[in-house]
């Protein structure tokens, strides 16, 4: 299977994939030359591109079975209200919406696209679990994670709960070497509940291998 994990950061959503298949194929694309590099020490089987991966989508979706997408989400966060508040004031990026149209529209394969509660009504109906909307052509279950989330502001206090939540013994080395512009808060912040990321995608394998007998029971 041939998998395309879009705006990679150190890969959160991805990290229990090969717990459900061990035979996938995954190709991360990620913008920031810094968290390409700490992503392929995570993960060193993968084919890391740095790119960017909105215009890599729209290039080569054709190539995978399974795509799945986290666009940035600081412009659709809650937070947007006590910024506006301060006087920053800025337009909701518009890519999140274009990829779900096009993914919908164009692409054969399965698809989940994953952000954030916006601060406004989601344009395009989702599926909202816990604090997060995913979009996605196939069925997700109610429930994605059992595990609670902890405050992910990198202070003194939280900042153990949020290690053992993203299971941080096996990356936090790696966010101590980043060497990028982004904040290192920012960058935990940014990982996908990896449970969520591995129903996800189990959810996602057991329709396709349904799929599949059925269609060589019809012959």
């Amino acid at each position: 299977m041939k998998i395309l994990n879009l705006y990679a950061c150190l890969g959160g959503n991805r990290y229990k994939w090969n717990e459900v298949k061990e035979d996938i194929e995954v190709t991360a694309v990620e913008l920031d030359p810094e968290l390409a590099r700490l992503y392929q020490e995570r993960f060193p089987n993968d084919t890391v591109i740095i790119a960017d991966a909105h215009q890599y989508l729209l290039e080569h979706y054709e190539d995978f079975d399974f795509i799945w997408s986290s666009p940035p989400c600081p412009t659709h966060s809650v937070t947007n209200h006590f910024l506006n508040a301060l006087g920053h004031k800025r337009y909701p990026e518009m890519s999140l919406y274009q990829e779900i149209i096009f993914l919908d529209t164009f692409f054969k394969g399965k698809y989940c696209i994953e952000n954030v509660k916006p601060y406004y009504e989601p344009l395009i109906p989702a599926k909202q679990r816990d604090r997060h909307l995913y979009w996605t052509n196939f069925n997700i279950p109610n429930v994605l994670s059992n595990r609670k989330a902890p405050n992910m502001n990198m202070n003194t206090k939280s900042k153990g709960l949020i290690e053992k939540f993203l299971d941080f013994h096996n990356i936090k080395d790696l966010v101590v070497n980043y060497k990028g512009k982004q904040s290192k808060g920012k960058i935990a912040r940014n990982l996908v509940d990896y449970e969520a990321g591995k129903t996800i995608f189990e959810t996602m394998l057991g329709i396709v291998r349904r799929q599949v007998i059925n269609q060589e029971e019809l012959f």
